[in-house]
């Protein structure tokens, strides 16, 4: 092939082409447990997160509701993915290798989210959320009816492989994922770049700027004990027994996702799924949340 720029422009086409089906291809489940949150800076800050709003009875002036200032600020971060074309390869019409790379740049580029997603939830156990506790943790600051300061936990310690109970009931959902600059295809394709002229490569890639973080721990519960129908039990009922500050009840539960592991889904499956337990009684517990099985967790 005579490297000519309607050659050129040809390759970036059919590149960009291949890149974007990768990209239509992905399959994503972060939007099942995160939210998206656009950003317009290098970094935002989530002042609000740490309160709920609440109706009260009109009696008298209004009473303006401050959201707490926690000063939770996630930093944006910078990903890319470059592959270079060698220009002997152009010249020899050597292509053919090209486009899976190019679609399979499009697939991770599409992966991206729901590897920083469920990344998060299984970092929870260590990683610190607005209240300055970890997001999974049993110390979360809470004011009770009496205005005292007290501990609540939204997990179970142990040794086996994590699960998780979440509320995706609301709009804010338990992980921000935050977006700053969409992934885009670029090119360094010009023959008199650095790049072609010292390494006789054409450039293609693509970059953008995202990261995540954590919303309400109220809304999801960590357990690292076994996955049985009493454990389950155990952190469905801490879900539905959530209040906010002054003692007020969240009504948190009513549409939860238990999360798995692929190592986890006979238990998931027979604790949300069977007919019967295994004693033989009804299973009580049979529809009463939905399933994500998902191999970021493995």
């Amino acid at each position: 092939m005579i490297i000519t720029s309607t050659a050129l422009t040809a390759l970036r086409t059919g590149f960009s082409a291949a890149f974007k089906k990768g990209l239509d291809q992905g399959e994503s489940d972060f939007k099942r447990i995160a939210f998206t949150v656009p950003s317009s800076t290098r970094e935002t800050t989530y002042g609000w997160l740490g309160k709920f709003p609440n109706l009260r009875e009109w009696i008298g002036a209004r009473v303006i509701q401050n959201l707490t200032e926690h000063g939770y600020t996630i930093v944006n971060k910078d990903y890319e993915q470059t592959v270079g074309v060698d220009r002997n390869d152009i010249k020899d019409d050597n292509l053919g290798i090209y486009g899976p790379m190019f679609e399979e740049m499009g697939m991770s580029v599409a992966a991206l989210p729901d590897q920083l997603v469920f990344g998060a939830l299984a970092g929870g156990f260590d990683r610190v959320c607005y209240d300055g506790q970890n997001f999974f943790d049993t110390d979360h600051p809470v004011i009770d009816e009496s205005g005292a300061v007290v501990s609540v936990s939204n997990m179970a310690a142990g040794s086996s492989t994590p699960w998780f109970l979440l509320d995706v009931s609301r709009p804010v959902r338990p992980i921000i994922y935050q977006e700053r600059e969409k992934f885009a295809f670029v090119a360094r394709d010009n023959p008199t770049d650095d790049n072609v002229f010292f390494s006789k490569q054409f450039v293609y890639g693509t970059d953008g700027r995202c990261n995540v973080g954590y919303g309400f721990w109220q809304m999801a519960f960590g357990s690292k004990q076994p996955l049985t129908a009493a454990n389950y039990a155990s952190a469905r009922a801490a879900l539905r027994g959530m209040k906010g500050d002054h003692g007020r009840p969240l009504g948190l539960g009513r549409k939860l996702l238990l999360v798995v592991p692929t190592g986890l889904e006979g238990a998931a499956l027979e604790i949300l799924n069977a007919e019967r337990d295994a004693a033989g009684a009804t299973n009580v517990w049979k529809g009463t949340a939905d399933m994500l099985v998902t191999d970021w967790l493995n």
